[in-house]
């Protein structure tokens, strides 16, 4: 049985646990939007859900080695890119 590779896709909802502190971890649920760099370190986006309150729609911006675990809530259909053409006449 083949496996199937796990990704992130732009507009899944996901609960991240991530390091706040050595001693309290720091949860967010929310839309993934996509990944920036802060300097030379990847990090995700994403859309804070109503479970933030006041925050909610608000980017919180979750640095890749901070990530504890990442729980799956639901998965938006992956958008195929359109191929780039270039054209030389």
């Amino acid at each position: 049985m083949e496996e199937k590779k796990i990704q992130l896709t732009v507009g899944s909802e996901y609960k991240i646990t991530s390091m706040e502190s050595r001693d309290k971890p720091l949860v967010t649920k929310g839309i993934f939007k996509g990944y920036t760099m802060i300097g030379e370190i990847d990090s995700l986006c994403m859309e804070l859900g109503d479970s933030h309150k006041e925050m909610e729609g608000k980017t919180r911006v979750i640095p890749s080695h901070m990530i504890i675990s990442i729980d799956i809530i639901s998965t938006a259909k992956e958008e195929k890119k359109k191929s780039e053409s270039i054209y030389v006449g």
